[in-house]
């Protein structure tokens, strides 16, 4: 498994042009060093705080790849979580699942499709940062309210 500062040092040649991307980015999808190299179902759900049938429905979609035991149990590798982790914060950011699912149909189809990720990710993060605004203007108007009935609206 490659350390944040390789996989650092592997983008830079691809996002030349581009502002640098901070380690802290990159440590958000690092997986603990402690982590066994195969979980459970119910180890995942526990680690990632998904249920297991949200689980088995991305695996169902073709989102996750996941090894089965000698008795047909599902066992998850650490590649498998970390695209777990990945999928999570995907979600988190309201992306909708079949634009994750084209993207990862994209990464399996290989280098070539980098533009094509590149620009999947930037409207992606265009639509995060337009709902940022309205988190914040809509932060203000309850802050406001806080204030105008004798509250206090900092944390």
């Amino acid at each position: 498994m490659t350390t944040a500062a390789e996989r650092l040092d592997a983008l830079a040649g691809f996002f030349e042009n581009q502002a640098p991307v901070a380690p802290e980015l990159i440590r958000l999808l690092d997986l603990p060093p402690d982590l066994p190299d195969e979980l459970t179902i119910a180890e995942i759900a526990d680690f990632t705080g998904l249920t297991a049938h949200t689980l088995r429905y991305y695996e169902r979609i073709g989102l996750l790849q996941v090894g089965r035991d000698a008795a047909g149990y599902r066992r998850y590798d650490r590649q498998a979580l970390a695209r777990i982790v990945f999928i999570t914060r995907l979600r988190l950011s309201d992306m909708p699942i079949s634009t994750i699912t084209h993207y990862l149909e994209l990464v399996r189809q290989g280098d070539a499709t980098a533009p094509q990720r590149l620009a999947l990710m930037q409207e992606h993060r265009a639509r995060i940062q337009r709902r940022l605004r309205e988190l914040q203007a809509a932060l203000a108007v309850t802050d406001y309210k806080i204030t105008t009935y004798g509250g206090n609206a900092t944390p």
